[in-house]
């Protein structure tokens, strides 16, 4: 995974991966590495969801629980 890679431009990779596979445009020859790609992008976004999902709730519980100087 690049350092750069952003959870919208891994899901618009891992879109176009889906289309190829739907429309069966990826030769037998590139399958196994399209779907290894895929699942990586899968990894990366899921980690990125759940680092998110804790950012946002804790921020959440920051604000309903004030800490006082």
């Amino acid at each position: 995974m690049k350092k750069s890679e952003t959870y919208d431009s891994a899901m618009a990779e891992l879109s176009a991966i889906i289309r190829d596979l739907e429309d069966e445009a990826i030769s037998v020859d590139i399958l196994a590495g399209k779907v290894k790609r895929a699942n990586e992008l899968i990894r990366f976004c899921k980690e990125r969801l759940l680092k998110t999902e804790g950012e946002v709730q804790g921020l959440l519980d920051a604000g309903l629980h004030p800490q006082t100087p």
